[in-house]
């Protein structure tokens, strides 16, 4: 099969966090083929349910235009680790979502496929290697997680986010094993400060360091829990903007306390388009620690106070991902029993000190570099789409 080479094709989905660091490196893409007056096509692999559909054709690249020209979705199955009757029938749904996306790469004939992760893309870079589609793939993560341990197997290179990550890969397989970084939309690189305090409805100079909590889209229980039970010190000491969360949120809750409260409590249930100027106007961070979310603070030099997830509904990989961000001086972690009430008010009593949260942002400064990851992924994946495997 003759491959185009002005048609790339990526794929990844299932969360959010499969998604937008995928949209960073295709906007990379773009701009460097804008450079060279060079027109390409960017599809989209993605699940035929869920929120994948919605986010890609939302998203707006640097130009301003639709990042991805188009989005196909296929049906999608999750993999367990675990004995589960959906194993069997979600078989069906991988089957018949490797012979859709088979059908969709024979059709518009990609230069490539990049993954970014997720379940839904482990049929599209099988397809693909079937189908002699070169295929990349990124692990955003400390430790692979199962798909790219599977995607790996079809891929001509991955990209990781950390140098460990490589390491832990036996001595043959480290040959095709890139470390980049994760990539992370350009939009975070110019995000504004001021912005996020007029979002945000505060003034330019505020009596408190803002502390902004995230417990990623759906909320974290765990993490509003202890928000709610030391709100009368947090506000005592911080401006608080809580993103509680699309689901693990209570709206009557979080209008009493915000009355209670005043300027010093902003609850949230999801912040959209505005969240890259928020986390600029923040001094410190609370969150969970999945890896785009701490790699979109990262990349502004923000102050983390870091609660991972962890317990048997986990693999453990923010637990990893936060024990590097520790072990690097760049974030303070509570992991399990550790995450009380006395921990954390002790950890954020730490980060009102103006000279701690300058130490922690210049020790996340020395770790994250200069270099853009998604850059980097780009002009990898663009010398690829220039010169294929000459």
């Amino acid at each position: 099969m003759k491959l185009n080479k002005n048609v790339i094709a990526f794929t990844g989905g299932g969360t959010a966090g499969h998604i937008y660091p995928g949209l960073a490196v295709a906007d990379e893409l773009r701009f460097l083929a804008q450079k060279d007056n060079k027109n390409i096509s960017i599809y989209w692999i993605g699940c035929s349910k869920g929120m994948d559909s919605q986010i890609v054709q939302k998203a707006i690249g640097s130009d301003g235009k639709a990042t991805a020209d188009a989005f196909y979705g296929i049906p999608s199955g999750k993999l367990r680790r675990y004995l589960s009757w959906q194993n069997f029938t979600d078989l069906f749904r991988i089957l018949a979502g490797y012979f859709a996306a088979r059908r969709i790469l024979k059709k518009i004939k990609p230069a490539f496929l990049f993954s970014k992760g997720g379940f839904v893309s482990v049929p599209p870079c099988l397809a693909a290697k079937h189908l002699g589609i070169p295929v990349f793939t990124h692990e955003c993560d400390f430790t692979l997680g199962l798909a790219n341990r599977l995607n790996f197997k079809s891929a001509k290179t991955m990209f990781v986010s950390y140098e460990e990550t490589k390491n832990r890969l036996p001595g043959a397989e480290q040959s095709r094993v890139i470390v980049t970084g994760n990539p992370v939309r350009p939009v975070f690189y110019k995000a504004n400060a001021l912005a996020g305090k007029s979002f945000l409805g505060l003034e330019e100079k505020t009596s408190k360091p803002l502390l902004l909590v995230l417990g990623g889209s759906s909320g974290a229980k765990q993490i509003n829990n202890l928000v709610y039970q030391n709100l009368e010190w947090l506000c005592g000491h911080f401006t608080v903007v809580h993103q509680t969360g699309l689901m693990n949120s209570d709206q009557n809750q979080e209008m009493q306390l915000k009355e209670k409260f005043g300027q010093s409590y902003k609850p949230y249930q999801f912040i959209y388009e505005q969240m890259p100027d928020v986390i600029a106007a923040a001094d410190v961070i609370l969150s969970r620690a999945g890896a785009n979310s701490i790699w979109e603070a990262a990349v502004m030099y923000k102050p983390m106070v870091l609660i991972p997830l962890c317990g048997s509904g986990t693999r453990g990989d923010q637990v990893d991902n936060a024990k590097f961000f520790q072990n690097k001086k760049a974030a303070a972690v509570l992991v399990g029993d550790e995450a009380t009430s006395e921990n954390l008010c002790k950890e954020l009593e730490k980060m009102l000190e103006e000279k701690t949260r300058n130490e922690y942002a210049l020790n996340i400064k020395n770790m994250v570099g200069e270099e853009r990851p998604a850059n980097k992924i780009a002009n990898i994946l663009y010398e690829q789409l220039l010169n294929g495997d000459k």
